[in-house]
């Protein structure tokens, strides 16, 4: 894995920012409109369009730098904002608001038992600098109470799963901590629970590597510690390099670092999330596969009366997404302002969407009960 390769969506997402937020696949002001005729020539859709446009890009350090600050220095033409308005009208045709289209949502549970997942970071919580003060407001709580009072409701995380649950503080939820590698349900067997007598799952695929996860945290510590902002924590199967407080022109240094220790660890990947470079066992574990084993252990594994909603903003996300489509049985919801590329059917913008979409689920459903939550 190059720098670059490390680093390249993040670099995407500071041209966005530069953009007033939009698309990352806009050239600057002296590439001309000629770049985006030739990447439209090919027809195609609008992501498609925006494949071709990065991909035309020299992803040299230097070119990449000097494409940030050109795009940072001009002020975004009329034509590139109707361009920019196209590309986000196309893509909410695609990926429509979960919240415009609830009722088609609720439509599709029609004699289906509804099954929750949610991530944590930027879903429940907002996105903040400090990892550790990512705390869920009282009302998102109370929130996500009610919902797993009528629906199985799992967190599936990259934080370590007790931090997860220090942060939620329900007894009542499934964890899935550790991008699902440290699965624990509740102590007390839901009603909604398909198959009976089964003890709620506890699942810990990747055990082995505990003590090479402590060793890689512990060497990470040492390594990172004189590039400014960056925080190295412990999410038990995993270790998180944050990089959220990193000034650019130190991304690439941090990402050699991170590199020379994991190098060492052949057994051990590097992947990315949101401004965090996080490393993990190679086994074939993930968001999804954590998804598929929670399903199972309710008893849904095979149903065709189930339907899963799994709602998260991270590229970690999609692995469950994908599991969705694959299955063609379940809903897909991403969190995000800016249009990207995802498996999900539907999206929200925020937190706060996220809420009212999980409070309106519970008015719906208590509607159409008429009855007590089940608890």
């Amino acid at each position: 894995m190059t720098n670059q390769n490390v680093i390249v969506q993040e670099m995407g997402m500071a041209v966005a920012a530069a953009v007033a937020n939009s698309y990352p696949c806009l050239p600057p002001r002296s590439c001309g409109s000629a770049a985006v005729a030739a990447a439209s020539a090919g027809g195609g859709s609008a992501m498609s369009i925006k494949k071709r446009l990065l991909s035309s890009l020299e992803l040299s350090g230097s070119r990449v730098n000097a494409w940030v600050e050109s795009m940072k220095a001009s002020s975004p033409t009329h034509a590139k904002a109707t361009a920019i308005d196209d590309l986000n009208t196309a893509w909410m045709r695609k990926h429509p608001s979960a919240l415009s289209k609830f009722e088609q949502i609720v439509s599709a549970s029609k004699g289906k038992q509804i099954v929750m997942f949610l991530d944590y970071d930027g879903t429940l919580s907002p996105i903040v600098d400090d990892p550790d003060s990512a705390f869920m407001s009282e009302s998102m709580r109370a929130a996500v109470r009610d919902v797993a009072s009528y629906f199985p409701t799992a967190i599936v995380s990259g934080r370590c799963r007790d931090k997860v649950y220090d942060f939620v503080k329900l007894t009542e939820l499934y964890y899935a901590g550790s991008h699902g590698m440290d699965i624990k349900g509740p102590a007390k067997t839901p009603k909604y629970k398909k198959s009976k007598g089964s003890k709620a799952p506890n699942h810990q695929p990747a055990s082995e590597f505990l003590p090479m996860i402590e060793e890689v945290y512990r060497r990470l510590v040492e390594t990172t510690k004189s590039t400014p902002g960056a925080k190295v924590e412990n999410n038990k199967f995993c270790a998180s390099v944050h990089f959220r407080c990193v000034d650019e022109k130190y991304w690439s240094d941090l990402a050699d670092k991170v590199k020379s220790v994991i190098k060492e660890y052949p057994m051990l990947r590097i992947t990315q999330g949101r401004k965090v470079l996080e490393i993990r066992p190679t086994i074939k574990w993930d968001k999804g596969k954590a998804l598929e084993f929670l399903l199972e252990s309710l008893g849904f594994a095979d149903c065709s009366d189930v339907l899963p909603v799994y709602i998260g903003d991270d590229r970690t996300d999609e692995d469950a997404f994908k599991v969705l489509r694959d299955r063609g049985q379940g809903i897909g919801i991403l969190v995000t302002k800016n249009p990207k590329e995802t498996k999900a059917s539907y999206s929200l913008k925020e937190p706060a969407e996220v809420m009212d979409f999980l409070t309106r689920l519970v008015d719906w459903k208590r509607l159409t009960l008429n009855d007590e939550p089940i608890v």
